[in-house]
C-alpha cells in the first residue's frame, strides 16, 4: 500500500475521544471578516481526526445559542455528539483580529459563559476509546476527563496554552504525569521549560511524565522529541524529528490550525489500530497533522477542512513529500 493511500484510509475499529472547547468564533483579517463561525479546540481536532479513523467521540459543552448547522456538519463527518452537553446558558465565544503578519493577532473579546462551571462528563462508549485527546481546556477539566477514560493501555495526547501555564501550573504538571504525548506551541514551550533554546524546551518536559513531546512551530512546522530510556537525553534519529510545514502562498485564517494538527496527528495514530507506537509511527503522525493543518489555513474556520476529499489529502501528502525530500 502506498504512503499516500495510507493517509486517507479510516480504521473503523479505532475509536478516539476528543475533549475540549467548542466555540462560536468571530474573526477579522486584513482582508475579510466573518461571524458565528465554528471554533474551539475540540471541534477542530475532532473534525481533523475524522479523516483518519472513526468513530470520533466529541466531549464538550455548548449553549442555547450554538448554531445547529455546525453540529450537523460534525455528525456528517462521523463525529458522535453523545458527549456534547447542551446548556441553557450562552456558548463559549472568542473574537479576534489578525494583523498584516498573520502570526500576530489581537483577542478582542472572550466570553467564557458555559465553560465557567463546566464539569466534564464522558459517556461510556467514548470513555472506552483507546486513544484519548485532551485538547486545549483547563487542566482541571483535562484531569476530570482522564479520570473517566480508563481503557486498558490507552494512549493519551494533551495540548495546553499559555493561560494554564501561568495560572494552573501545578495542575498542568499533574496532567503531564498521566499522559503519553504532550503538544505545545513554540512560545509556550519556551515559557514552560524556562529556556529560549527549543531543543531544551522539547527535552525538559520528558522528565515530567510524557514519553513524547511535540512543539508546534506554526508556518515553520513541528518538532518531535521522544525519550530514549536513559537519564541523559541525546539527539538522534530515534529521539528527534523536525517536520516542515506545507508552504502556502496565501493564508486566509490560521485559527484552529494547531488544533487541526493535534487532531490529524491523533487520528492517524488511531487509524493504526494499536496503542503502543514506535518512533516511526509518531514521525508519520506529525507529518499527517501538518498536512491536515495546512488546509485549515485556506479559509475561515473549518470551511476548507470540512470539505476535503480523499484526493485532496493524498495529493497534498505527495506534494509535501516531494517538496521536503532530499
Amino acid at each position: 500500500m502506498s504512503t499516500s493511500s495510507q493517509s486517507t484510509i479510516r480504521n473503523p475499529q479505532s475509536a478516539i475521544v476528543v475533549g475540549g472547547t467548542i466555540a462560536i468564533d468571530h474573526v477579522k483579517t486584513p482582508t475579510a471578516e466573518a461571524e458565528n463561525l465554528l471554533g474551539g479546540s475540540a471541534a477542530y481536532a475532532a473534525l481533523a481526526a475524522s479523516y483518519f479513523t472513526g468513530p470520533v467521540h466529541l466531549v464538550g459543552i455548548v449553549g442555547c445559542d450554538f448554531p445547529e448547522p455546525h453540529l450537523e456538519m460534525l455528525e456528517k463527518h462521523g463525529v458522535t455528539l453523545d458527549g456534547v452537553e447542551r446548556s441553557a446558558g450562552e456558548s463559549f465565544s472568542w473574537s479576534g483580529e489578525y494583523h498584516e503578519n498573520m502570526n500576530d493577532r489581537t483577542t478582542r473579546r472572550v466570553a467564557v459563559n458555559v465553560l465557567e462551571t463546566w464539569q466534564v462528563k464522558v459517556p461510556a462508549a467514548p470513555a472506552a476509546s483507546p486513544i484519548v485527546v485532551l485538547a486545549n481546556m483547563s487542566p482541571d477539566n483535562q484531569l476530570q476527563m482522564l479520570d473517566q477514560c480508563a481503557a486498558p493501555g490507552r494512549f493519551v495526547v494533551a495540548d495546553t496554552m499559555d493561560l494554564w501555564i501561568n495560572i494552573a501550573s501545578e495542575r498542568l504538571h499533574e496532567v503531564l504525569r498521566r499522559i503519553d504525548l504532550f503538544v505545545i506551541n513554540e512560545g509556550e514551550a519556551r515559557d514552560f521549560a524556562g529556556t529560549s533554546n527549543l531543543i531544551l524546551a522539547g527535552q525538559r518536559p520528558l522528565a515530567k511524565g510524557p514519553r513524547h513531546v511535540v512543539i508546534k512551530l506554526g508556518e515553520f512546522g513541528a518538532m518531535l522529541f521522544s525519550a530514549n530510556g536513559s537519564d541523559i537525553w541525546t539527539l538522534s534519529e530515534s529521539t528527534f524529528f523536525r517536520c516542515a510545514a506545507f508552504p502556502l502562498s496565501e493564508v486566509a485564517d490560521p485559527t484552529g490550525a494547531g488544533d487541526s494538527f493535534l487532531g490529524g496527528l491523533a487520528g492517524y495514530l488511531a487509524s493504526l489500530g494499536k496503542t503502543a507506537f514506535g518512533f516511526e509511527d509518531l514521525r508519520q503522525a506529525v507529518v499527517q497533522g501538518s498536512v491536515v493543518a495546512s488546509f485549515t489555513c485556506e479559509a475561515f474556520s473549518t470551511l476548507r477542512l470540512q470539505n476535503l476529499t480523499a484526493g485532496d489529502l493524498a495529493n497534498r501528502w505527495d506534494a509535501f513529500k516531494s517538496l521536503t525530500h532530499w
